[in-house]
Parts: C-alpha cells; sequence; structure tokens
C-alpha cells in the first residue's frame, strides 16, 4: 500500500465532458453495489472510455482496449494499483510512517525492471508442484468444513465455511499457524478498506491502527524464518534471497508476504460466494455439474468470468494517449472495468448467459493480464475446482435461501456478499 497524501488530479480533466455514464458512476452505493453489471452493459453501449468525476478517474469498459492497456507497461505504469481511491488524511499518513510501515512496490504496484526481477524469483518459487502439493490439504479442508454443517440442512456458507478456508489453505502454503487465521481475516479487512473505499478521515484511523499490526506481524513471521528457511513458498524465497541478496532482499520478501496475505484469500472468499450465488441461479448449470463432474474445470473459467471477485484494477498514463478514440492526458489516472470486459460481446458471444461449455472463458481478465497476470491464480483456480467438486457430490440438493438481504462491501475494486445463506436436504454422506 503506498501512502502518499499528495493526490495526483488527471491533468486537465476538468476540461472534458462529464456525460450521464461518467456523472452515474458512483461504485460506493446501491444499486451498482447490488448489481454493477447493469450499469456496465449501459456503459459498453455508450462509451468505451468514460470520465469519472466522483474518483478523478478515466474509466475503460471494453475488453480489447483493457488488455491493450495491461499488455503496455511502458505508456500504462501500474504504480497507482494500491494507492488510495480516496488520498488519505495527513494525520494518517503520518501514523502509518511514524507506526513503522515500510511496505515497498513489489509486485501489482511495481514496473520494470523492478517488477521484472522480483516477479522472476517469486514466480520461480511458486512452482506447479507446490501449487499440486497442496491439492490433498485442499480437499480435506473443504471436506471439514462440509463435515460441519452437512447434517444441519442450512448454513451461511461465507461465515461458515469460504471465509476461513482460503486463508488456512494460504497458511499451509505460506507455513503460518492456524491460530492467526481470526487476526489476518480481520487485518485484510482494514487494508481493503483503506485502499479501496471512502471512509472518514476518523475511519481511516482506525483501519491504519490495524493495518500497523498486519505489517508488524508480517515483517516479525519473515524474519523469524531467516535463520533456518523451512520447506514452504517463504522457505524457497529466502533461500534465493540467501544465495544472492541483490535477487531478492528480505524487505522485498516481507512485502510479498505482506501482499499474498490479502489476495491470496479476500479474493477467493469472494470468488466462491460468487461462483455459488451464480450457480444456484442457473440451476440448469448446477444440475449439469452434479450429473457431470468433468464439467467443472471449464466452469471455473465461465465462472470467473461472470462475476469475478475483482471488478476493476487500475493503471496510469505515462505520456498522453488516444484509447478508444479518446485523448487521455499524461498522469491520467484509468480504471479498467475488468467485469466489464468479460461480458463485453466482441469477446464472448451472448456474454450475459452462463455458458459452462464456453470455448474463450479462460481468457476472461478476472486475473489480469500481461507481466502483472496474477501470481496467485493456479491457487484460486484449484480451490474453487475442489470446493465444487465436493459441494455438488455432498450436497446436490444446495438451494438459495429465499429473501436474503445481498450486503456487499463500498470499495471500487471487490466484489462478494457479506452472507450467502443456502441449504438443502440433509442426508448421510455417501
Amino acid at each position: 500500500m503506498q501512502i502518499d497524501s499528495d493526490p495526483r488530479l488527471s491533468a486537465n480533466a476538468s476540461q472534458c465532458p462529464v456525460t450521464g455514464v461518467g456523472r452515474d458512476f458512483n461504485p460506493f452505493v446501491d444499486p451498482y453495489l447490488a448489481d454493477p453489471y447493469a450499469f456496465w452493459l449501459r456503459a459498453r453501449q455508450a462509451e468505451r472510455v468514460f470520465y469519472s468525476p466522483e474518483l478523478d478517474y478515466w474509466v475503460v469498459t471494453r475488453y480489447e482496449d483493457i488488455k491493450a492497456i495491461f499488455s503496455d507497461p511502458k505508456t500504462f505504469s501500474a504504480s497507482i494499483a494500491q494507492t488510495p481511491i480516496k488520498p488519505l488524511a495527513p494525520q494518517v499518513v503520518q501514523r502509518l510512517q511514524t507506526g513503522g510501515l515500510r511496505t515497498k512496490p513489489v509486485m501489482s504496484n511495481a514496473d520494470p525492471p523492478e517488477h521484472t526481477r522480483i516477479r522472476k524469483f517469486t514466480w520461480q518459487a511458486f512452482t506447479p508442484k507446490r501449487i499440486a502439493q497442496l491439492e490433498p490439504d485442499v480437499r480435506r479442508l473443504v471436506t471439514r468444513f462440509i463435515d460441519q454443517i452437512e447434517g444441519q440442512g442450512r448454513a451461511d456458507l461465507v461465515r461458515q465455511v469460504f471465509y476461513e478456508l482460503p486463508v488456512l489453505v494460504l497458511f499451509i502454503f505460506l507455513g503460518m499457524p492456524e491460530e492467526d487465521v481470526a487476526r489476518v481475516k480481520a487485518w485484510a479487512r482494514n487494508r481493503l478498506m483503506l485502499t479501496w473505499g471512502r471512509l472518514s478521515d476518523d475511519q481511516q484511523m482506525i483501519e491504519a491502527e490495524g493495518l500497523l499490526e498486519y505489517w508488524k506481524y508480517t515483517e516479525a513471521y519473515v524474519q523469524g524464518l531467516v535463520a533456518k528457511p523451512p520447506d514452504n513458498y517463504v522457505g524457497d524465497l529466502l533461500r534465493i534471497s540467501r544465495q544472492n541478496e541483490n535477487d531478492l532482499t528480505i524487505h522485498e520478501i516481507e512485502n510479498v508476504v505482506y501482499g499474498l496475505l490479502i489476495a491470496g484469500h479476500e479474493t477467493t472468499t469472494s470468488m466462491s460466494a460468487n461462483a455459488i450465488v451464480t450457480l444456484m441461479r442457473h440451476r440448469d448449470a448446477w444440475d449439469r455439474m452434479c450429473a457431470d463432474p468433468a464439467l467443472i474445470p471449464n466452469a471455473v473459467e465461465e465462472l470467473l468470468r461472470f462475476d469475478s471477485s475483482v471488478i476493476t484494477w487500475r493503471r496510469k498514463a505515462l505520456k498522453p494517449i488516444e484509447v478508444a478514440g479518446v485523448p487521455i492526458p499524461e498522469g491520467a489516472k484509468l480504471l479498467l472495468a475488468l467485469c466489464s470486459g468479460n461480458r463485453d460481446d466482441a469477446h464472448f458471444p451472448v456474454p450475459e448467459r452462463l455458458d459452462l461449455d464456453r470455448e474463450n472463458a479462460k481468457t476472461h481478465l478476472s486475473f489480469g493480464f500481461g507481466i502483472h497476470y496474477c501470481l496467485g491464480a493456479p491457487l484460486a483456480r484449484l480451490e474453487l475446482k475442489v470446493i465444487l467438486e465436493e459441494l455438488t457430490r455432498r450436497l446436490p440438493s444446495l438451494r438459495l435461501m429465499p429473501d436474503q438481504p445481498w450486503r456487499f462491501p463500498p470499495n471500487t475494486s471487490f466484489r462478494g456478499p457479506a452472507n450467502l445463506w443456502v441449504e438443502w436436504q440433509a442426508q448421510q454422506r455417501a
């Protein structure tokens, strides 16, 4: 997270026409929070690119435009990817600095050549073998959570399954103790709301205190492993650093772990919940998967396309450029609507339809594209695959409980329901 308190306004933004689409875009309130897709359908049809006075961002809505921006890091910098949407109050910046927050760009908000160097080694440790080794643990955990709810006939899947599951998987991957799950989940929320929400100054200060605890926890964890690196992902990174600290410093490893501790589970909690809500509302797809588990791998990709947990991401223009014929000034901030690109009919035929057989489902933008493609994508795919395999096998009668309220966190980039109540015919395990 960057804590620069000086907002960088898009050059000449005030001189640009404000369209109806731009005026109507407010990602912090309903009805957008409940269903952003109606807005994005209108936006794609009206303007491929529009200016948002609410955010002071240029918003890009079409698949090919978003993909082209991701593919051009020389023109579009990733440096603002972790910068708070609403600039932090000066007193909050001072508290974070004096409190010891020492974050630096290492992954999603780093540009080449630093990004190229760090990515090379973090990806090297994030091997297919390491991910494959996790599948028995993922299945064990999913089974454990289903065992706990199966006889009840009803459950809040977010609170009782999806909330802890991905962070437990991540803790196995990183070698962290299971008893710290609740604290890490709370700290992740602090960071999410500070970076992508719109909080008052007092609320920012409250969240900042949690963020400082989060950083200190990460820092102490990595430092505690330096002398004797374990056989896990963090240990792999530390061994790389031990061989040559110019390749990867301890401070950079601390920042990588700090980033993974939110990216690796908050998004997966929401991804899992979005997938089940979608399938419950498309009963034919759920029934097909129950009857034929071979559909699940491609279903994972289609569900990621249809309702992603990461719905927007950000870039900054390093020079004057045109995007879809719209002049973008140097220094302008861009909001890339991944969820809109995922439903662009120029790339995905009949995009509003959930299609488990969609041939190009895997080309979705939910994990980004190009040099910043999500490091944890293989792990996220594995988790959702196992969740779907076990739920369709053990709870085929699963259905949404009627008349439940749907609440989503008010922020620009992350989307998933706060609760997900389902019911089923309780039965003995086969």
